[in-house]
């Protein structure tokens, strides 16, 4: 298999790579051509934030299975191109976290303390005391914009240096605050408390611009402000001018909107601003952990093993991979049975666990019910793009746990309703120490099938002679009844019946059972992959 690396990672990473037999293409500084021609055949690819993975190049790069960011942002990768693609985008969340923490700390300190414009005055010659008085953090307020890993960090420093710490975070729960010795409050709070304020939120149609002219109205008078987190979550100009108004005192910035940083930016004139050109995850020991970590997620993918940091895919460690295998397996049949019985007009999907498997993320088992259920009606279904197709169709897919009482340890149902009010259900359970999926639950009835072959499910009234007209036909066109369930809920209503079938029927055999009158339906399933 082969794999580009469009930016330099470590040394350590690249080896690592090449050590488990990958072919290992360096190709660094190319043009965005050059990425389209050296993609057409590779199995993966790595960039950082130089290399701009577009839509172009997923749709040139025919066998990729997964793109990795040896970083946090993925602003330079098309996830949606690759999403539709069914390619894996995996970044590496924890690698940089402490050198992003201290880069936004360091701007801190710039913010209150002067010292890079001090440094400038004293290399050209003068000694100037007065014009570099700075403030201190002791006592002071800082307001975190988003406490995950990296705000978190900041936060613990922050308290170390005696400051009282307010933060804003949509995820944020009370218990979590509490425990890190921070206040949460919503944004608008934030502002008028803050004397510094650092952002660590990702950049979404949501949070782009979030700092604006209107927020900074609402900020302190003198506010300092840090963002070493993405580029557009300030909106620049409105910044430049708090900056020369003196609403805002200082301000110390690590990324930008467009990158690099356009020659005539407002900000590039300003005093009171200290830029960095996107340092967040430049020192050595991020670029060692960051070139590791993502070199072994792609060789991971790539040899089959657990996906790690996916963006648009579920993430799931080996333990718990282990554990979910055999209801991965469940799920993915029966979203497969359920497609085949169900009317085309289905618009809602709605999955149902009970026992061992519900301890545990149910995104895996989700993405697995609705890839079987897309086996047969879409081409290269996989975890990544499943949801994505069942969007097109317009279905939605829901899924819950239940603690209710079953007859089973474990149980997994799943139910289609249609546009026309029609409902089906179909549920499975696991049989044995080899935990063999197996059929017991169809549209209201109690059945027992082996889940493998085809399975010829027949409704029928419930009357003398079915189950011999049933394997006379299957005799007279050769095909041999592997097992067979019947079923009904009530004396002489409709019964139903499911053979587990060696081969498929063909559509005479199917045909051929309609010669008897009391025969309602006929559905063939087929689990061949």
């Amino acid at each position: 298999m082969k794999i580009l690396v469009a930016d330099k990672i470590s040394e350590t990473g690249v080896s690592l790579l090449k050590e488990q037999g990958f072919e290992v293409v360096e190709a660094y500084g190319s043009s965005p051509e050059k990425v389209i021609q050296l993609s057409s055949d590779v199995d993966a690819i790595i960039v950082r934030s130089a290399t701009k993975i577009t839509r172009d190049v997923f749709a040139a790069a025919k066998n990729l299975k997964c793109v990795g960011r040896a970083g946090v942002g993925v602003d330079n990768i098309d996830v949606e191109a690759a999403t539709e693609r069914g390619v894996i985008v995996m970044n590496t969340p924890g690698g940089n976290t402490i050198a992003a923490c201290e880069l936004a700390f360091t701007h801190m300190l710039c913010t209150a303390r002067p010292i890079v414009q001090a440094d400038a005055s004293m290399r050209s010659g003068k000694w100037d005391k007065k014009s570099f008085e700075g403030i201190e953090l002791n006592g002071k307020t800082l307001g975190v914009i988003g406490l995950g890993r990296i705000g978190g960090n900041l936060a613990k420093r922050a308290l170390a240096f005696n400051m009282k710490v307010v933060a804003y975070d949509p995820y944020l729960t009370d218990e979590r605050a509490r425990s890190m010795g921070v206040e949460k409050v919503e944004l608008d709070a934030l502002f008028p408390q803050a004397d510094y304020i650092s952002i660590h939120m990702p950049k979404t149609a949501e949070t782009k611009n979030m700092i604006n002219a209107a927020a900074l109205a609402k900020m302190k008078k003198g506010v300092r402000i840090v963002n070493c987190a993405r580029g557009g979550l300030i909106d620049e100009k409105a910044l430049a001018e708090a900056l020369k108004s003196g609403q805002v005192a200082a301000a110390g910035l690590d990324v930008f909107e467009n990158e690099p940083l356009e020659a005539e930016s407002p900000l590039r004139g300003l005093k009171n601003v200290v830029m960095t050109p996107h340092l967040g995850a430049s020192t050595v020991e991020a670029q060692e952990n960051v070139g590791i970590e993502i070199a072994e997620a792609i060789a991971s993918v790539l040899k089959g093993g657990m996906i790690k940091n996916a963006i648009n895919a579920p993430s799931v460690d080996p333990a718990t991979l282990k554990v979910l295998a055999p209801y991965i397996r469940l799920g993915e049949v029966l979203g497969t049975i359920l497609q085949q019985i169900a009317d085309k007009d289905v618009k809602k999907i709605t999955i149902k666990g009970w026992g061992k498997m519900t301890s545990y993320d149910n995104l895996p088992v989700m993405r697995s019910v609705q890839r079987g259920y897309l086996h047969k009606i879409a081409q290269d279904i996989n975890d990544v793009n499943a949801p994505r197709a069942m969007k097109r169709l317009g279905i939605e897919v829901q899924a819950h746990s239940s603690n209710t009482e079953t007859d089973y340890t474990d149980l997994m149902s799943v139910g289609a309703e249609c546009a026309s009010g029609e409902k089906f259900c179909v549920a499975g359970t696991l049989i044995g120490k080899s935990q063999k999926p197996r059929l017991v639950h169809m549209n209201g009835r109690d059945v027992e099938a082996t889940l493998a072959g085809y399975l010829l499910i027949v409704e029928n009234n419930d009357v003398p002679g079915i189950v011999g007209h049933i394997g006379t036909v299957m005799a007279r066109h050769g095909l041999n009844i592997a097992n067979m369930s019947l079923s009904r809920n009530s004396v002489g209503g409709v019964a139903l019946n499911i053979c587990s079938l060696d081969s498929k029927p063909t559509d005479e055999a199917q045909k051929d059972l309609f010669t008897n009158k009391d025969i309602k339906a006929v559905h063939l399933v087929d689990l061949k992959k």
